[in-house]
């Protein structure tokens, strides 16, 4: 493992997600000493920066996380120091405590280590009689509902453009492969070039997984988002796009490997297998087609006809070659590419 990969994330987080946060934290700060005066509002600040996520849906989840976390906490370190008295050991004995209580009660990863993350530090304050538990629980409230509220009040993320983004190039891509498997078809190919048309076609899954990615992530974004209205029927869209699409990787990679698999330099000149690739052509013009919308940045000149090119599926008479597995298969494939393309499947 790279030292610098545990430190830095592939993406830049948005300017105005860091902004958000540090106002949340401020006016959390601010509002919560007005509130209740006296210790700093260490719990309000860090409630409300933990709170402001790349999604309301995740604020929301966040700041019951963080709120259930703090109120059995304080209720561990309170209940400690009673039974206890305020030793020094009694810290660690709060996080035992802490994890085991959070084990038990089934709760997740972030919330057992928020449990134990309160506890700790209501003891490490010095501070731990009933008042200060219930002043530090209500803090914490006013932290996570300022959080919250400004996450939802202040241009509340919406994340259609990356899945736009990779829906678009998961088309794009997808058409090439089916170029390139029309043009393997018309000529004969070296081993390396059958290996590269392979590993070419094989790069569609990590895209597809990616595109998926985005797609959840942009519909989680729009849960519990107020301006979810005006982005539901474009996210409904790419999502019956990418329905439509996303088959073809598997029917594309299952092609290519039947192609490497049979290939034969006698194919190039096969009057099926020279029909065949002439319509890979034609479906990789509709692929094209089929993802323009969702291209926002479309290839200059890849588009040569808006009308679709794979009209009715191809018939051809059994092969007179040795070639009528490959044929068979690659029809059939091709079969469900034109239902797809055509939204018949």
């Amino acid at each position: 493992m790279r030292f610098p990969a545990t430190l830095r994330s592939a993406r830049r987080a948005p300017l105005l997600q860091v902004l958000k946060s540090a106002a949340a934290t401020i006016a959390a700060w601010l509002i919560a000493g007005w509130v209740l005066p006296g210790p700093l509002p260490v719990f309000a600040a860090i409630a409300a920066l933990l709170v402001v996520q790349p999604s309301v849906n995740q604020s929301l989840s966040k700041a019951i996380e963080r709120s259930a976390g703090v109120i059995l906490g304080v209720i561990i370190a309170v209940l400690l120091t009673v039974v206890l008295g305020a030793q020094s050991w009694v810290v660690l004995a709060a996080v035992v405590v802490a994890m085991l209580a959070a084990w038990a009660m089934r709760a997740s990863t972030g919330t057992g280590n928020q449990v134990a993350i309160s506890a700790v530090l209501v003891l490490a304050l010095g501070a731990s009689n009933p008042d200060y538990a219930v002043d530090r629980i209500i803090e914490t409230l006013i932290g996570a509902a300022i959080g919250f509220v400004i996450n939802i009040a202040i241009v509340p993320p919406v994340l259609t453009a990356p899945a736009r983004r990779d829906i678009g190039m998961l088309g794009r891509e997808l058409a090439a492969s089916l170029d390139r498997l029309a043009e393997a078809l018309s000529a004969n190919r070296s081993g390396p070039q059958l290996q590269e048309l392979m590993l070419e076609a094989r790069l569609l899954r990590p895209m597809k997984d990616a595109a998926e990615a985005s797609l959840e992530e942009a519909e989680e974004s729009l849960a519990l988002n107020p301006r979810r209205g005006r982005h539901r029927d474009d996210l409904t869209a790419l999502r019956a796009l990418f329905e439509r699409i996303s088959p073809v990787v598997t029917q594309v990679i299952g092609m290519t490997r039947a192609y490497i698999d049979h290939y034969e330099d006698s194919l190039a000149q096969d009057p099926a297998v020279r029909a065949i690739g002439d319509q890979l052509r034609r479906a990789g013009h509709d692929m094209r087609l089929a993802v323009q919308t969702a291209d926002v940045a479309p290839e200059p000149d890849a588009m040569t006809s808006t009308i679709p090119a794979l009209t009715t599926p191809l018939v051809v008479r059994p092969p007179a070659s040795d070639h009528w597995i490959l044929v068979g298969s690659l029809m059939e494939d091709l079969r469900r590419i034109h239902g797809e393309l055509r939204d018949e499947a």
